[in-house]
């Protein structure tokens, strides 16, 4: 088992390794709230990669990590990850008007 330091390598090396064999890989995600670190693990049973980090900016960036992966289950391995923006659909919806008085 190796901890990756770099973020984006995480990132990249993850991708790799779910392309080569999406069907016997696995993402897993522990987190210990009395330490405050958050373990991030991929892997296939031949290669296993981790991130470690106790810095609540990085723990955000899980969510684009599991949109990554959420979009090469869902629609194949072959996928174009450019589209993926890692957005909550709630922040790309437009502004509601309220109800309140008009000035």
């Amino acid at each position: 088992m190796v901890y990756i330091v770099s973020w984006d390598e995480f990132v990249d090396r993850s991708v790799q390794l779910f392309r080569a064999d999406p069907d016997s890989t696995r993402y897993v995600v522990k987190y210990r709230h009395c330490d405050g670190k958050l373990v991030l693990k991929v892997t296939d049973n031949k290669e296993c990669l981790k991130f470690k980090t106790d810095q609540a900016q990085e723990a955000k960036k899980m969510e684009k990590l599991n949109n990554i992966f959420f979009t090469l289950m869902a629609r194949g391995p072959d996928v174009d990850l450019s589209e993926v923006t890692g957005k909550d659909p709630m922040e790309t919806q437009p502004a509601k008007k309220g109800r309140g008085r008009k000035q």
